[in-house]
């Protein structure tokens, strides 16, 4: 009987080993234009010989170089005896020479495996299709065993975006989500989500009595599951093609009409008019709709996937670390579960918002429609701020100064109040007659000739200081001009991928670039801006060559025109978080 149960359980094992493809997740990418990472992911009880590895490369024209292998793990085992293996993850570095002119090679990998239970596999071949930087540039993906040798120059620093790379390549699905989660909280309260607020409570206010806890709670998860599966689909779809789709919509004439939704919804929360489809198709989609007890929940969803293809068109350094990986590796379920994680992880705030309007706001009387109020201003203002990317700066500084002015009227900035008037009243006052100073200045500098729609002023104030204020980069609009201000540099070059729809890219120019310790240090650096507003073959090609798939995005690069890898700056910085970037690249 024990022979038996032994020769059983024997069975059992093998028929639950797992095949060697997923056993061993093979994938290889290039470092730089020289050298070749070759990474394993290995599951739990399976493990991989060092001594087994053999190399291959097509064509002729590139030579292997010995491989560089991370310290393993001395086993005694059963069928070779005392041997190096590698468990959970192995990154094994491979040097190359080859000729400027070839820019893809083909690269064979044979590796062999054991699993604890007793069973060794037959070795395997596995092979992959790999494009190489030009020569003379890097990439963006570093080392990912601790024991690898780091990119000099680095000291062990890596970019965010790298990081996140590097968690996804641990293979851990619950950290994974957890850890995108987390960053999609901490993605919530920034300018490329924030407008998504007054669209989720614009749709909640709408429901005017029928906001109840429960509905509210129904329509805010419908809006923010429209919006995750939809940056999620967006994501991958970038990763595999290679361009931001969101990049794409971000034309005057997509722009233009998404803001005009917006604005005919705010001319119905001031109550100009009621939105009412004709009778017969409103009795058909009541009757649909009845079918799901939170109202219109199609609507909602739609409304979800506009906000996350239009509104949020920015690159962080968590979304960069996901479509890197997804690019390199073609691991959709996990890159896709990762996005997925940090769009809801953005949504949950919006749920919280969408729960607590349905709680507390009035159901009906003066206080509703003032509430209504409110955000068909704050509607007015998403309006304005979707189409602000294709509109000249004086058109925005006068638009923003109309809808202040207008505001301050409504909250009676320059109407006499009655001597009885309350707290709250004359409160409301005081902030329409800031309204009303704001608007007047946005609206004087832009006849002035003032651009900044953050110093509106400052033309008239500062008149000869405005000009040492600014940083003046070298514009780049292809590889050719990028290649030929790198080879005759001579001093340490910052690259800045900038687009006129790009929120982030704006702030590091009115907060980060504006300080003077920055200003000093990009001072010994030359500057140079990838304007990829267009989205052009060119910019495409540009982005293409250091792996990004949309701005914000800053290259260092030392004096001799190399990239300085663990440097790169993906999304927005502080000030005082830049310069910590800026004073490695100034000192090399």
């Amino acid at each position: 009987m024990l022979l038996l149960a032994l020769s059983l359980h024997g069975v059992a094992a093998a028929q639950e080993l797992l095949p060697p493809e997923v056993a061993f997740k093979f994938s290889a990418q290039a470092l730089d234009a020289n050298t070749l990472e070759v990474r394993y992911r290995i599951a739990d009880g399976y493990y991989l010989y060092r001594g087994k590895f053999k190399f291959a490369v097509e064509p002729e024209t590139v030579k292997l170089g010995e491989a560089q292998f991370p310290k393993g793990d001395v086993h005694d085992d059963e069928f070779f005896g005392k041997v190096e293996t590698y468990r959970k993850e192995v990154s094994i570095r491979l040097p190359i020479t080859r000729d400027a002119a070839t820019d893809r090679l083909k690269l064979a990998v044979a590796s062999q495996g054991c699993a604890d239970v007793g069973v060794c596999y037959v070795p395997q071949l596995q092979t992959a299709e790999i494009d190489l930087p030009a020569v003379g540039t890097t990439s963006a993906v570093l080392p990912t065993s601790a024991d690898a040798a780091r990119p000099p120059g680095t000291d062990g620093v890596i970019g965010e975006e790298a990081r996140f790379q590097r968690l996804l390549a641990s293979g851990s699905l619950w950290l994974i989500a957890a850890a995108f989660f987390g960053a999609g909280l901490l993605l919530t309260f920034t300018p490329c989500v924030l407008p998504m607020i007054p669209i989720l409570s614009g749709i909640i206010v709408g429901e005017g009595r029928n906001a109840t806890r429960t509905r509210a709670f129904t329509l805010s998860l419908a809006y923010v599951l429209g919006m995750s599966v939809t940056y999620t689909a967006i994501g991958v779809g970038a990763a595999l093609s290679g361009s931001l789709l969101s990049a794409a919509l971000q034309n005057p004439w997509v722009l233009s009409t998404f803001a005009a939704v917006f604005v005919l919804l705010s001319l119905s929360m001031f109550g100009f008019y009621e939105l009412q489809l004709p009778a017969g198709f409103h009795a058909r989609m009541t009757r649909a709709s009845n079918r799901f007890k939170g109202g219109h929940l199609g609507a909602v969803v739609l409304m979800g996937v506009f906000s996350a293809a239009i509104v949020s068109p920015c690159v962080a350094a968590p979304l960069a670390g996901a479509l890197l990986y997804i690019s390199q590796t073609r691991d959709v379920v996990l890159g896709g579960t990762a996005l997925f994680a940090m769009s809801i992880g953005m949504g949950v705030p919006l749920i919280l918002v969408g729960v607590f309007e349905g709680a507390f706001l009035p159901k009906s009387g003066h206080w509703m429609r003032s509430v209504k109020h409110f955000f068909g201003v704050m509607l007015l203002a998403v309006a304005i701020w979707i189409v602000s990317p294709v509109l000249p700066v004086a058109a925005q500084m006068l638009a923003w100064a109309a809808l202040l002015i207008g505001s301050a009227m409504v909250l009676r900035a320059i109407d006499p109040l009655p001597i009885e008037a309350g707290a709250i009243t004359r409160l409301w006052k005081g902030v329409g007659f800031l309204a009303l100073l704001a608007g007047s200045a946005l609206a004087l500098g832009a006849l002035a000739g003032s651009r900044d729609v953050l110093r509106p002023l400052s033309g008239l104030v500062a008149g000869a200081e405005r000009g040492t204020q600014e940083v003046r980069f070298t514009r780049v609009r292809n590889l050719a001009e990028l290649d030929a201000k790198l080879q005759v540099s001579g001093k340490p070059v910052m690259l800045d991928f900038y687009a006129d729809w790009c929120v982030s890219c704006k702030e590091m120019e009115a907060f980060t670039f504006t300080d003077a310790r920055v200003k000093a240090k990009m001072g010994q650096m030359l500057l140079l801006q990838a304007d990829v507003t267009a989205n052009s073959p060119e910019d495409k090609a540009l982005l293409k060559r250091f792996n990004l798939f949309g701005p914000p995005g800053i290259i260092f690069f030392d004096r001799q025109g190399q990239e300085v890898p663990g440097l790169r700056v993906i999304g927005y910085e502080s000030a005082d978080v830049f310069l910590v970037s800026l004073n490695r690249a100034a000192g090399l």
